[in-house]
C-alpha cells in the first residue's frame, strides 16, 4: 500500500481508495443469523479502551498517584458505558433532527441502539466520559481534576486508532483538494475528484502529536503535581488540533448548510469551549503552587 501510495505521489496521479485492498473488517463468518464482520472501528475502540486500562494502571503505580487500582477498574467500566452512550446520545442531538435532514433519533429510540449503522460524536463520548469520572470520584472521594489528568494522558491514542479505522472504512474524508496535494484521493461514493485524506491527518494531530506530547509531560517532567496541567493539555490540544483538521474535512452532509451559513463547521463550533477550558486549567494550574511529593496522599498504598 505504501510503495502505491508513494508511486502516485511521485506523478501527482490521484490514488484511488479501492486500489488499496483495504476491508472494513479483520475477518468475517456466516452465522444462521447472517454473517459476522469483526471490524476495525471495533477493535479501535477496544484497543482505546485496554490501552487505556493498561496506562492508568501503570500510573497509578508513580509516586503520587490520586487513585487505587480498584478505583481504575470501576473507571474502567464506567468510561466504558460513557464512551458508547454519550458518544451515540452526543450524535442523536448534534448531527440528527433539526435542519440536518436526517430524522431526529431521539424520535425513534430505537435507532439509538444500532450502533454498527455508525453515528458517534466526540464531544457526546467526553460529556459520557466526564460523568463517569464525576460518579465513580464522588463514590470514592477523589479529587475529580487530579483523576482527569490520569484519564487524559492514554485517549490520544484512542483517538489514533479510531481515525485509523476511519481512514481503513473510506468515510469522513476531507474536502476536494487542489493539484497540489500530492497524497489526495478517491474516496468511494464521494465523487470523482481527489480529496484530503483528512482521517490520517486526525490520526496525527489528535492521536499521534498529542499522544506523544502527553506521554512527555507525565513521564519526563512533573505535571502531574501541578493540578489541572494534564487534562489542560489535552484539551486544549484536542480542539485546537481538531479545529485545524476540520478547514480539511468535509462536514457532514446533512450539515453543509450550516457550515456555509455560519463559516465553521459544527464540529469547529464545539471545539470553541473546549479551547476556553483547556486554557483556564492550563493558566490555573501554572499560577497556583504544585503539589509536594510528600503531601499528595496516595490510595495505591493505602488500598
Amino acid at each position: 500500500m505504501l510503495s502505491l501510495w508513494l508511486a502516485a505521489a511521485a506523478d501527482h496521479a490521484p490514488i484511488f481508495f479501492e486500489n488499496l485492498g483495504l476491508k472494513r473488517y479483520l475477518f468475517a463468518f456466516n452465522t444462521p443469523l447472517g454473517e459476522f464482520q469483526l471490524r476495525w472501528y471495533s477493535l479501535a475502540y477496544l484497543a482505546g479502551i485496554v490501552f487505556a486500562y493498561w496506562h492508568v494502571s501503570k500510573t497509578i503505580k508513580a509516586p503520587g498517584a490520586p487513585l487505587a487500582q480498584r478505583h481504575a477498574d470501576d473507571l474502567f467500566f464506567y468510561c466504558t458505558l460513557g464512551v458508547i452512550l454519550g458518544g451515540r446520545l452526543g450524535y442523536a442531538t448534534f448531527y440528527t433532527g433539526g435542519d440536518t435532514g436526517i430524522p431526529s433519533l431521539w424520535s425513534h429510540p430505537s435507532e439509538l441502539i444500532k450502533l454498527w449503522e455508525g453515528g458517534m460524536s466526540f464531544h457526546g463520548g467526553l460529556v459520557g466520559v466526564l460523568l463517569a469520572i464525576t460518579w465513580v470520584c464522588w463514590k470514592n472521594g477523589l479529587s475529580f481534576l487530579r483523576v482527569c489528568d490520569y484519564i487524559a494522558i492514554p485517549v490520544p491514542m484512542g483517538m489514533l486508532f479510531g481515525r485509523l479505522a476511519n481512514f481503513v472504512n473510506g468515510e469522513l474524508w476531507g474536502r476536494v483538494a487542489g493539484s497540489d496535494v500530492a497524497w489526495a484521493m478517491v474516496f468511494p461514493g464521494a465523487g470523482p475528484l481527489p480529496r484530503h485524506p483528512s482521517q490520517l491527518y486526525e490520526a496525527l494531530l489528535e492521536g499521534l502529536v498529542l499522544a506523544l506530547i502527553m506521554l512527555a509531560l507525565f513521564w519526563k517532567t512533573r505535571a502531574r503535581w501541578r493540578p489541572g496541567l494534564l487534562v489542560g493539555t489535552f484539551t486544549l490540544g484536542i480542539a485546537l488540533a481538531r479545529f485545524t483538521v476540520e478547514f480539511f474535512r468535509e462536514p457532514d452532509a446533512q450539515l453543509q448548510d450550516f457550515a456555509v451559513r455560519t463559516g465553521l463547521s459544527m464540529g469547529q463550533w464545539l471545539t470553541l469551549p473546549l479551547m476556553a477550558v483547556g486554557l483556564f486549567f492550563i493558566v490555573r494550574a501554572l499560577i497556583k503552587p504544585p503539589l509536594g511529593g510528600a503531601a499528595v496522599s496516595t490510595p495505591a498504598a493505602d488500598a
